[in-house]
């Protein structure tokens, strides 16, 4: 009988479950992001607590009719943001729940972990990979842009901030210009897709980019940036626009961004002495975004399959695996 591993992500934005075998290839797997009103840049907690307690019971319907629930060995979960004392967002115990009840009901052990731990196992892990010893791991989503020295540890990834944004993170930067130009929430994907066309016409190249003055140009201080002059700007561009288009001030904000992003990653991994550079959260599953970084001398990055970029379970699965072997042959099973 297959070994399997169940995992669960109820974010702020995305209801997720997928399993995954012994092998850590993703069997099955169901995320679908949450619905925003139009016009609106989120949800409440309670709105995102009360969609994916309503979602989550179909959606482990759908896994178990394509999966045997007696192979499953163990379950992981999503349950805070980051793996810090204090973390905490009431859209996670939707998931909390559910694994509990789970796990009980098929007698098998349920581990919890940080949603940000879930993002690295889900490029460093997924299709049987060794996570490497030391990264620099980037979490790029919505809510968070993080560079953090990750390394594996027997309850799931030890982190330590050495850069991001000191203010907004690049999502919310996206999706706050892209709400104010009339664009659903979340706004990044629409905006990703009107900037590669736009960029895909050079061949990426990106010293041919229109540079419209409407988007500053980002300055590093030792890894870290700030990014709510550029959203004052964007909005202010937004509310009164003149004769710029949208599309060249998009794709000029994707080319200033992405090119702060690879100048901190050279300048982070150089600081640490870090080879292995890794890339996950929403925002990394931009095609623009990862068309100028392997355009760019940035060789060592790896970003992972698009579809493990965003909010998923897929990496609790994949968690909840080596955890759980370990734990077993610890106990010589």
């Amino acid at each position: 009988m297959s070994k399997l591993y169940l995992g669960i992500d109820t974010s702020n934005y995305r209801t997720s479950a997928a399993a995954v075998d012994e092998e850590g290839r993703i069997v099955t797997q169901k995320a679908v992001l949450l619905d925003v009103p139009e016009g609106k840049r989120g949800l409440r907690q309670s709105e995102a607590f009360f969609m994916h307690s309503n979602r989550l019971p179909g959606y482990i319907e759908e896994i178990f009719g394509s999966v045997d629930p007696a192979c499953i060995k163990a379950v992981g979960v999503s349950e805070r943001p980051r793996r810090i004392e204090g973390s905490y967002m009431p859209c996670f115990l939707a998931g909390v729940n559910a694994a509990r009840e789970i796990a009980s009901a098929l007698k098998v052990p349920v581990y919890g972990f940080s949603h940000q731990e879930g993002h690295a196992a889900a490029v460093m892990e997924s299709e049987g990979r060794t996570p490497s010893m030391k990264a620099l791991f980037f979490h790029l989503s919505g809510g968070t842009t993080e560079a953090l020295l990750c390394s594996p540890d027997n309850q799931g990834y030890s982190m330590e901030i050495v850069g991001g944004t000191r203010d907004i993170s690049v999502g919310q930067l996206l999706d706050r210009f892209g709400v104010a130009i009339g664009k659903p929430f979340p706004s990044g994907r629409y905006l990703d897709d009107i900037a590669y066309e736009i960029l895909e016409r050079t061949g990426f190249d990106i010293k041919r980019t229109v540079r419209t003055g409407v988007v500053p140009r980002f300055r590093l201080d030792d890894g870290y940036f700030n990014l709510s002059g550029a959203e004052t700007r964007l909005l202010r561009f937004a509310d009164d626009n003149r004769e710029i288009s949208y599309a060249n001030v998009i794709a000029d904000l994707f080319v200033s961004v992405s090119e702060m992003l690879i100048k901190d990653a050279q300048y982070l991994s150089s600081k640490y002495c870090v080879d292995n550079i890794y890339m996950a959260g929403g925002v990394s599953s931009s095609r623009t975004f990862r068309a100028i970084a392997q355009g760019s001398s940035l060789k060592d990055v790896q970003f992972g399959s698009p579809e493990l970029s965003g909010d998923n379970a897929a990496g609790a699965a994949l968690l909840a695996k080596r955890i759980d072997e370990t734990s077993n042959r610890n106990s010589g099973k």
